[in-house]
């Protein structure tokens, strides 16, 4: 069972979402992937947006156990606004009616099962999703893609941009999701058309409530080490760089672009302050050990940071939580 989000975060996203919600007043929205990370913020927002502007929006969202997830979610379970549909999201069944936006978030940890098998549900997926989308008459949908799709970003581009056309090399198994991803972005491309108008986020690292804590995220991994007295530990050298948008501010970045991203476009999603994963694990936890498991070898570090002049300049969007206060927010939810 897990707690509901801050109110000081989802006021956060009420304040820099008011002015599109009308756009969901009485209506329907579909939101696949609404048990994990993002959907998750999505459905708190929508519900909080719901009590304190009587939109009377209703969010259906596919889930593999609709039981599961009520038990824990059971602040958000008795929302009758909130309604679970069961199914695999390569063969749910269409729920029916009409629906005005959809928001496909469903997918697959990178290296969380076979290479082909993650390739195959998040390929087959959207293809699923998108097919529902255009027989629910839906205006708008979004894809929350992945900054993956752009490979192994070069040492000399310390922000990548959505223009760079670079990849990951396709002939590498562990290749799967980024190129799952880049093959998403096309299905969406083809969709996108007048009367359903596709937008894709391309969406680097976050910090915040409901963030895993058992999985490949460093910073999920540091905060459960923090939290639990141990010290933090680097597999390698510390030196790659990273950066982390809040969930709070990512929750405004999706609901923007999903009702003012320009249709057939793609923006990144993510901070743009850089900072290394070791002295990420500092600010983490200032005072206790950390441990590296190698010696800086030299090389360039690797980085994994996006270019946001896209969103900023089109949409208006700004990293308005710093990673400091992000830390702050999620270790206190984290610990209550």
């Amino acid at each position: 069972m897990t707690a509901p989000l801050p109110t000081e975060d989802l006021e956060h996203c009420l304040q820099h979402t008011a002015h599109l919600w009308e756009s969901l007043r009485g209506e329907r929205i579909f939101i696949t992937g609404a048990t994990g990370f993002f959907g998750t913020w999505l459905l708190e927002t929508l519900a909080f947006a719901n009590e304190r502007l009587a939109l009377k929006t209703q969010a259906v969202f596919l889930t593999r156990d609709p039981a599961a997830w009520a038990a824990q979610k059971p602040h958000l379970a008795g929302r009758s606004e909130l309604v679970p549909v069961p199914g695999d999201v390569r063969s749910f069944a269409f729920p029916p009616g009409a629906f005005r936006s959809v928001v496909h978030a469903a997918t697959t940890a990178a290296f969380a099962i076979d290479p082909r098998e993650n390739f195959q549900i998040i390929v087959d997926g959207t293809s699923r999703v998108l097919d529902f989308a255009e027989k629910a008459g839906a205006r708008e949908f979004l894809l929350t893609s992945s900054g993956a799709v752009y490979g192994r970003q070069p040492a000399e581009l310390t922000h990548v941009p959505e223009s760079y056309l670079g990849g990951p090399d396709p002939a590498l198994p562990s290749s799967a999701y980024s190129e799952g991803k880049r093959a998403t972005e096309t299905l969406c491309a083809l969709a996108n058309r007048p009367g359903l108008e596709t937008k894709i986020a391309r969406c680097f690292a976050f910090v915040g409530p409901h963030l895993p804590l058992d999985q490949h995220f460093a910073i999920g991994n540091f905060l459960r080490d923090a939290l639990a007295g141990r010290p933090i530990r680097i597999q390698g050298d510390g030196t790659p760089y990273r950066s982390y948008l809040h969930a709070a501010d990512l929750a405004v970045w999706l609901w923007t672009m999903l009702f003012r991203g320009a249709p057939g476009r793609a923006y990144n999603v993510g901070s743009d302050a850089a900072i290394s994963i070791a002295d990420l694990a500092r600010r983490i936890q200032p005072e206790g050990p950390i441990e590296i498991a190698q010696a800086p070898t030299g090389a360039a570090p690797a980085r994994y940071v996006p270019d946001i002049t896209r969103a900023r300049a089109e949409l208006g969007l700004e990293v308005a939580i710093g990673l400091d206060d992000a830390l702050r927010r999620t270790k206190a939810w984290l610990a209550a």
